[in-house]
Order: C-alpha cells, then sequence, then structure tokens
C-alpha cells in the first residue's frame, strides 16, 4: 500500500483517537466491533461512526461485516499512528521519497528541522511474497495467536535493540536513532547496495572484510542468517556497512552450523561470479582474526572461539533458551541472596530440591540408598539397646546419679534416632515422589460415584455397614 502523507495533513483529534481505540481494541480482537470502538475512544460530543467513515474513505480502517459489525487497522493506518507519534516526539518533522521497497518493508527518507536527513523503515509482514514468517522466525515464542502488524512491531523492536547492541560493539551498521510501533528510525547510510556494484578497486580487500564481519558476529554469538550482497551498503570508498538484522539467532541455535555455512557461501559465490575471484590462496587469518578454513577457503564455524562477547545473551537472540539466561544472571548476581530470619527454611528448601536433583538423575537408585540408610539405622538400634541392657546390671552397685546420667543420654539418643528417622523418612517420600515425576495416585471415580444398578446397591449396603 503506498504511503501518501498529504492525508496526514487534513487528520484530527478525533481521527486519530479513533484509530488508537481500534488498536487498543485489536490486542483481544481480531475484528473490533464497532460499540467498543466507541467506547474506547469516548468522543465528549459523539460521532464516533462519522469518523470512521471518514477513515474509511482514506483506507486507515478495514470494514467487516462477516460475523458482525467491526473494524480493523490497515498498515497504512498503523503508519500514521507511528509517523504521528514520531513527529510529536521530534525525531522528524519531514517524510520524503520511497527508497526501497523488500519483501517485509518500505524504507522511506525523512528530515529534521535542521535538514538531516535519515532513513524510516516501515515492517509490513504479512504480504503474499512473505507468509511463512510465522513458521521460519520465533517472534511469536510461546504465543499461539497473532496479527500482523504485532508481528510487525515485534520485529521492528528486535532490529532496533540489535542495531544498538551492534553499534556499541564497533561494527559497521547504521545509528539507531528511535523506533515506535512497526517503524525505525536510523541513519541514512551514504553507499549502495553491493548488488549494484559492477567493479571494484580492491576486490580481495572488500572480501576479507565481509568475512572477517561474519567472523566477528558469530565471536559475539550471533548469526546474520541473511548475510548477502542484498544487505550489505558499500560506499565510495569501499567502507562496508551491515543492514537487516531482526532474523539474526544465537549461536548456540540449533541450526547456528547451517546458517553460518550459508551466509559464507553466499558472499563466496558472489565473489566469484561477479569479480571472478579464486580462493583456494585464501590465508587462514581473516581479517586479523586467526580462524580455521577447510580446503576451499571457508571460515570454519566449530574453530571460532565464541566468548568475545554475549550479544545473543543480552539480547535474548532466537535459540537462546530461558534456562541459560537464568544461569547467566545466577552468575552475574554471585549467589540468591538469603535473608537472616529465613535460614532455616532456606536449608530445608535447598534439601528437598538436591533430593529431587538426585532422584531424576539416578531414578530407583535413589529409593534403593533410602532403604538401605533405613535398615541400617535399624540394625544399629537393637545393639544400642543390648548394650545398654548388658550395662544395666553391672551398674546396679554404683551409685544413683550415674544410672541416672545413662537414662538422660539414653533418652536423647532415643530422641535423636527418632528425629534422624523422621527426617529419613521425609527425604524417601520426597524421592518416590520426585521418581514418579510429581504425580499423585488418586482413587477411581467409580469408587465413591453411585451410578445406580446392583454395583450401587451393594455400595449402598456397604456404606451402611460402615457407618454402623
Amino acid at each position: 500500500m503506498k504511503l501518501d502523507v498529504d492525508v496526514l495533513r487534513y487528520l484530527t483529534k478525533e481521527d486519530f483517537r479513533v484509530l488508537t481505540a481500534v488498536e487498543m481494541g485489536m490486542r483481544n480482537h481480531e475484528i473490533v466491533p464497532a460499540e467498543l470502538v466507541e467506547r474506547i475512544a469516548a468522543l465528549k460530543h459523539g460521532g464516533t461512526y462519522k469518523v470512521m467513515k471518514n477513515l474509511l474513505k482514506h483506507k486507515l480502517l478495514h470494514h467487516d461485516a462477516s460475523k458482525y459489525d467491526g473494524f480493523r487497522l490497515t498498515y497504512l493506518g498503523y503508519d500514521f499512528l507511528a509517523i504521528k507519534t514520531l513527529v510529536n516526539r521530534g525525531v522528524f518533522s519531514a517524510v520524503g521519497r520511497q527508497l526501497g521497497v523488500g519483501k517485509e518493508s518500505d524504507i522511506f527518507e525523512v528530515a529534521t528541522e535542521d535538514g538531516t536527513v535519515m532513513a524510516m523503515k516501515l515492517h509490513r509482514l504479512g504480504r503474499t511474497s512473505f507468509r511463512a514468517v510465522k513458521s521460519k522466525r520465533d517472534y511469536l515464542k510461546h504465543r499461539s495467536s497473532f496479527n500482523w502488524l504485532y508481528l510487525s512491531r515485534l520485529a521492528a523492536l528486535r532490529e532496533f535493540s540489535f542495531m544498538k547492541a551492534l553499534e556499541e560493539h564497533g561494527f559497521p551498521v547504521p545509528n539507531a536513532v528511535d523506533c515506535n510501533r512497526h517503524c525505525v528510525i536510523m541513519s541514512l547510510v551514504p553507499g549502495y547496495p553491493l548488488v549494484q556494484v559492477k567493479q571494484l578497486e580492491n576486490p580481495e580487500i572488500v572480501f576479507n572484510t565481509i568475512i572477517g564481519l561474519v567472523v566477528r558476529l558469530t565471536e559475539h554469538g550471533l548469526i546474520h542468517c541473511d548475510f548477502n550482497e542484498f544487505n550489505i551498503m558499500i560506499d565510495d570508498d569501499e567502507k562496508i556497512t551491515m543492514i537487516d538484522f531482526p532474523q539474526m539467532v544465537s549461536v548456540s541455535h540449533r541450526n547456528a552450523q547451517m546458517y553460518f555455512d550459508r551466509d559464507v557461501e553466499c558472499v563466496f559465490k558472489f565473489f566469484s561470479k561477479r569479480f571472478n575471484m579464486s580462493f583456494h590462496e585464501c590465508t587462514a587469518d581473516i581479517d586479523g582474526t586467526a580462524v580455521d578454513t577447510d580446503d576451499s577457503g571457508r571460515p570454519s564455524f566449530t574453530s571460532i572461539a565464541k566468548d568475545t562477547g554475549f550479544l545473543d545473551k543480552e539480547l535474548s537472540a532466537s535459540g537462546f533458551t530461558r534456562k541459560d539466561q537464568e544461569e547467566i544472571a545466577k552468575f552475574i548476581e554471585g549467589g540468591i541472596k538469603k535473608d537472616a530470619s529465613s535460614d532455616d527454611e532456606d536449608t530445608e528448601d535447598d534439601e528437598h530440591i538436591s533430593v529431587l536433583n538426585e532422584a531424576n538423575t539416578m531414578g530407583v537408585d535413589s529409593l534403593h540408598v533410602a532403604d538401605q540408610t533405613l535398615q541400617h539405622d535399624e540394625q544399629v538400634e537393637p545393639e544400642g539397646n543390648v548394650r545398654t541392657c548388658e550395662a544395666g546390671p553391672s551398674s546396679e552397685p554404683e551409685n544413683e546419679d550415674g544410672s541416672n546420667e545413662e537414662g538422660d543420654n539414653e533418652t536423647v539418643t532415643n530422641d535423636n534416632d527418632a528425629e534422624l528417622e523422621k527426617r529419613l523418612n521425609k527425604v524417601r517420600r520426597r524421592a518416590v515422589t520426585a521418581a514418579r515425576g510429581g504425580r499423585k495416585t488418586f482413587a477411581s471415580r467409580n469408587t465413591y460415584k453411585d451410578k445406580g444398578g446392583k454395583s450401587s446397591n451393594s455400595s449402598k449396603i456397604q456404606r451402611q455397614l460402615s457407618s454402623w
């Protein structure tokens, strides 16, 4: 859909209020009912339907009456909401020509009040040429329902965060200025896409620089996943700039090596076809980084040391799980802080956690160990009783104070043994529940449910007998 910003001049506050109401209603509705839009907008003098009619004329809303009378935002209406917010922030004041069109975004030229030209990227996921984004990328993660506007917003947030982090670590990327909804504002890169370049003065230097960027990204824990001639910008001085980052994944992704090899293969294939380069004489030192290469000169994913940075963990890139994030948080905090008042409870929880971990790893062996400890304690107790019985008659001639002390010792030892037995039984019960997977056995419904017939009569008789 073509972005016509001239319409933006004639939209009133009521128009944007209704657009915002439809956006808020789309959090829970695919098609927002007209009554709900009117309630959320809450215009002072009414006229919500008149405003929606005006927005329909400019194709900022879409009307759907298949199931009920409702409306939804179009990409053009979503564009106007994002542009209006950024203009109110003072990020830019004018929108210029269109710079490019991609399978998932449109790029426009914007300018500030002082004349600084920047680039505005509007993500437009859901086009007919790129509808497999739900299965190809993990924007949704654990969510099941989605709409394309929400996916575009997630893609914009991810690209903005990646761009900020890469810029802080010295990577040649555009300067990320601001982000709102599905719109990302960045600095304008003075150059051309590498696919438009027909001739280079130093193709070997440019090639080594590009491969070095792939290796550096991997060392920092990230893989571009779309590193080709369309996403590499080059200026007149043959300076390289990377673009397009929402699809980046972590090096711990299950398909990380495949994505890495694909990026490297795209670069090798382009330079071999466009500039007739041969890579058999390439050295292992790529852009100042020692990396093992195969027979064709391609860097090896397994030989790259991935300990330079943890950008995948900082940005929660695809393939970086919540378990890894918790481990990193524990490592940074340096342990869990415990209150002095709850030391005993914490120690009991730690013992319980350790028992559950041992039971999960050892299975039934933990039960066997618990049984052995119980049997050992049962064997120890009779010996202690025999010794006390033998010592009884021999100690009669002695004074009564000694016998009282021995009686006190016996009661203390008996109390200790009882307490130890209770703790062992408690540990054994926990181990049993852990080995069973934390499941509790429940009686069948049929044991207490009266379903009529002969069985019900017999069950009634049994209940009467038990009550007598």
